[in-house]
Formats: structure tokens, C-alpha cells, sequence
């Protein structure tokens, strides 16, 4: 039993950090999907150039990865982090 009418047992507690867990790796993987699509978008729409010097290039394939994964890691924690931000919390009371 709780001490206090505000703590959770340690079941609740398990519980909740596994639901914010879950919360957090479906935004992550929301921002990382975010920045991939970013990526495409990048050469798809030939940005400076790169799709044309990408398509001309005989190992597109790691320039690509190289542009890709900073961008999806990047987009991944911002979205992590705002809703990290965004996330409800109770404040400890004083006592």
C-alpha cells in the first residue's frame, strides 16, 4: 500500500515507464522516417544537383547513406526531444 496518496506501486510504475518507452520509440521512429523522407525528397527534387551527380555516380550508394542516416537521426531527436517536452508529469509535492 502507498504511503502517500500520490506514488504508485512498483507495478504502476513498470507499467508506466514502459508506456512512455513505447510513446518514445514511436516518436523516434516518427522523426527518423520524417528525415528519410526528407533525404528523398533531397535528391528526388535534385537539390544543388545531388540527385544528378548521385544518378552519374558509379557508388551512389554510400553518399546517399551518407545524406540519409545524419538526417534521420537528426529529425528523430527533435521530434523525441519535443515530446519529451510535451509529455504530462505530476510534480512531486513538498513536504
Amino acid at each position: 500500500m502507498p504511503l502517500h496518496p500520490d506514488e504508485m506501486t512498483p507495478e504502476e510504475v513498470r507499467r508506466d515507464h514502459w508506456e512512455m518507452l513505447g510513446f518514445l520509440a514511436l516518436n523516434a521512429s516518427f522523426g527518423a522516417a520524417l528525415g528519410f523522407l526528407v533525404a528523398f525528397a533531397i535528391v528526388w527534387l535534385d537539390f544543388g544537383g545531388l540527385g544528378t551527380s548521385l544518378a552519374r555516380s558509379s557508388h551512389p550508394i554510400l553518399p546517399t547513406i551518407m545524406l540519409a542516416v545524419p538526417l534521420a537521426l537528426t529529425f528523430a531527436a527533435a521530434v523525441t526531444a519535443s515530446a519529451v517536452m510535451s509529455m504530462p508529469y505530476r510534480k512531486k509535492k513538498q513536504r
